[in-house]
């Protein structure tokens, strides 16, 4: 006789029924501190018996075969564990995704990412590598999932104002010191404003300065940009500027530095976008992380 056999994952283990096991099937509670967030088993939609766990948003739904139904709804925090391919296998809360089930899983790996970059200043001054190998891993699943795998395809998708959340361009040790980073001139938004029809890009770096604002301003440059695959764009640099005069002068003398960190010149692979959210990769191996703004720049 064919044995028939449930089995629900949870955190690495499983429980499983089966017809020719002497073990008793008993039901089976998560401990509370499972986040709500997490998904359904329900969701994967396994077989079980003569009926289909289904309907993740409502419970479980058992067929006539009557040792199944004491089966509850129930949730799993993790089915399988990720890589991030490059840095390292994923690590905090990258590894606590449900790879079970289609549903919500962009939005919750987006969560988690939110959650892993905050307080990370975009990532300009440094980030540890376990945090680093962290928002790889995330951001590795979600490319893995871009509902639009042929953005230059679809550039009015792309097209808009966009604000920097993170990236692996850094800011470190001399260089921050030189350009005053350190406890004189702070670091405001990082904006993105690309016009598609025009194949032009504006990018937008905020600066002010305690207690002076006089020097609160800007630095704008002006890129252009051409299609070169359905995800790459080449990008070359046009021109920049500095307002006010005032901030000019304080970065007069480190101008060219300055320039060389955000120069966007190379080319850039639009790995995953959606309506809010966009990542792409640069010639230079850096990661970008944006997020859809209504801010003018």
């Amino acid at each position: 006789m064919a044995t028939d056999a449930v089995s629900f994952g949870l955190g690495g283990f499983a429980i499983k029924n089966s017809a020719t096991s002497n073990s008793k099937s008993r039901p089976f509670t998560l401990p509370s501190s499972v986040p709500l967030s997490c998904t359904h088993v329900a969701s994967a939609r396994a077989q079980v018996g003569e009926g289909v766990l289904s309907n993740p948003l409502i419970g479980t739904r058992i067929g006539a075969n009557p040792k199944y139904r004491w089966l509850r709804p129930t949730y799993m925090a993790k089915v399988a564990k990720g890589s991030s391919g490059l840095v390292g296998d994923d690590e905090g809360v990258a590894n606590k995704l449900d790879y079970g089930t289609e549903y919500g899983r962009v939005d919750q790996i987006k969560a988690y990412l939110y959650q892993a970059v905050n307080g990370l200043n975009r990532g300009i001054f440094g980030v540890p590598s376990a945090k680093k190998s962290e928002i790889e891993g995330l951001v590795r699943q979600l490319e893995s999932q871009n509902p639009t795998p042929n953005p230059t395809a679809n550039l009015d998708k792309v097209g808009g104002c966009w604000k920097l959340v993170y990236s692996t361009i850094t800011i470190l040790g001399s260089k921050r010191t030189k350009l005053g980073l350190r406890d004189f001139i702070n670091l405001g938004d990082f904006l993105q404003n690309i016009y598609v029809a025009e194949g032009k890009a504006v990018n937008v770096i905020k600066f002010n300065a305690r207690g002076l604002s006089m020097l609160n301003g800007q630095l704008m440059i002006d890129a252009s940009f051409r299609v070169a695959s359905e995800s790459r764009v080449d990008i070359s640099y046009d021109k920049s500027t500095i307002t006010p005069d005032q901030l000019m002068n304080v970065f007069r003398q480190n101008y060219d530095l300055l320039l060389g960190i955000f120069n966007p010149e190379g080319w850039l692979e639009i790995t995953y976008i959606d309506d809010t959210m966009r990542i792409g990769r640069d010639d230079k191996g850096n990661v970008f992380i944006l997020e859809r703004s209504e801010e003018e720049t």
